[in-house]
């Protein structure tokens, strides 16, 4: 008899916890990124970060912080090979070996693409569309093969879709569509895990965007905010961020964002933002404020019933090459160390 019991216990306790013979979702780490794609330029330059005003790895002050990941640009060709293939592989095995995840920012490009400069690489422009499609597949699926990201997007920035003019999203939807639905497939044929993101700049036009690609097999919906382009109300920022999660039934991510502790500079390289009109009042320009403002950023997305994460841009971005540079650093008074190279207290909000 205390047999049977035993058994028939067993199997109730079985029928409980397999829920009708399927595992429940395991829920997904909440992203604490910085996005760290300048570090080795500046590094082989002669850069020095602090931590409590003594020396230590940039990568390790942020794991301590809390940061679980950081994101790496990459481009097709670059000029003087930063943020090329090669460079972005080791850079990306360095942050795998410290314990945190890869997010990739693969522009398709061998500059910087943003809503207004989407250029083909160099390699690519006098090639016809089907050609075009098939250099796409091929270059992600090398990226795939060589570093195996935990995050993915599919452009930088895409608000008018990327490769223009071919992929120019309000003029070749198609194509566009055509061009990213290569780029995940090829994703998906390397990788089970690899998570895949499309990016928007802003708020206003976010539903358009993504009401386009409604179709295309991706993961996150990722947004940049910026107050001094994309307007000064953090609630505005998470009606959006719930709107499109709900609407689209993806995870969203603050994909970039950033704030400046002062609005003074440590070199000649004009800052891009300089002015109390430029960001929000509530947030003052100082150490506090700069920690206030990610502090709030991570808890707006945290309450978003689709939020999933955030990442700090210009993390790394200091004054690097002395105080009368004028080719340093348009970022230094944003970036998550201060003039004396010193982590500042807004790492705090990478603290779980």
């Amino acid at each position: 008899m205390k047999k049977f019991l035993f058994l028939l216990l067993t199997v109730c306790l079985f029928s409980c916890s397999s829920d009708n013979g399927t595992n429940p979702p395991i829920e997904e780490e909440f992203i604490r990124a910085a996005d760290m794609s300048y570090l080795p330029l500046i590094e082989s330059e002669g850069t020095v970060y602090k931590h409590n005003n003594i020396a230590e790895n940039a990568i390790t002050t942020l794991k301590n912080a809390g940061c679980n990941t950081i994101r790496i640009r990459l481009w097709k060709n670059p000029s003087d090979a930063h943020s090329g293939l090669t460079e972005v592989k080791t850079f990306a095995q360095r942050v795998k070996a410290a314990g945190l995840k890869v997010w990739l920012t693969v522009h398709y490009s061998d500059t910087w693409a943003d809503p207004g400069n989407q250029t083909k690489p160099m390699a690519w422009q006098s090639m016809d569309f089907n050609t075009l499609k098939t250099c796409v597949t091929d270059y992600t699926n090398e990226i795939m093969t060589e570093i195996n990201p935990d995050i993915i997007q599919i452009g930088n920035e895409t608000n008018d879709g990327m490769l223009w003019p071919e992929g120019k999203l309000s003029t070749n939807e198609n194509q566009y569509l055509q061009l990213v639905t290569a780029a995940t497939t090829a994703v998906r044929s390397k990788s089970t895990t690899t998570k895949i993101m499309l990016h928007f700049a802003g708020i206003s036009g976010s539903d358009w965007f993504f009401s386009k690609v409604a179709n295309i097999d991706y993961d996150y919906i990722g947004l940049s905010y910026y107050p001094i382009w994309h307007g000064k109300n953090l609630t505005d920022l998470q009606n959006t961020m719930n709107n499109l999660g709900q609407l689209y039934n993806k995870k969203v991510l603050i994909a970039e964002t950033a704030y400046p502790f002062t609005l003074n500079w440590n070199d000649y390289t004009n800052n891009i933002v300089g002015l109390d009109n430029q960001i929000i009042a509530a947030y003052p320009a100082t150490n506090d404020g700069q920690k206030q403002y990610l502090l709030a950023i991570k808890n707006l997305v945290k309450q978003s019933a689709h939020g999933i994460g955030f990442c700090y841009w210009g993390s790394e971005w200091v004054a690097f090459r002395g105080p009368t540079s004028t080719n340093g650093s348009s970022w230094e008074n944003q970036a998550l160390w201060d003039f004396t190279n010193n982590s500042l207290p807004a790492m705090e909000a990478f603290n779980e």
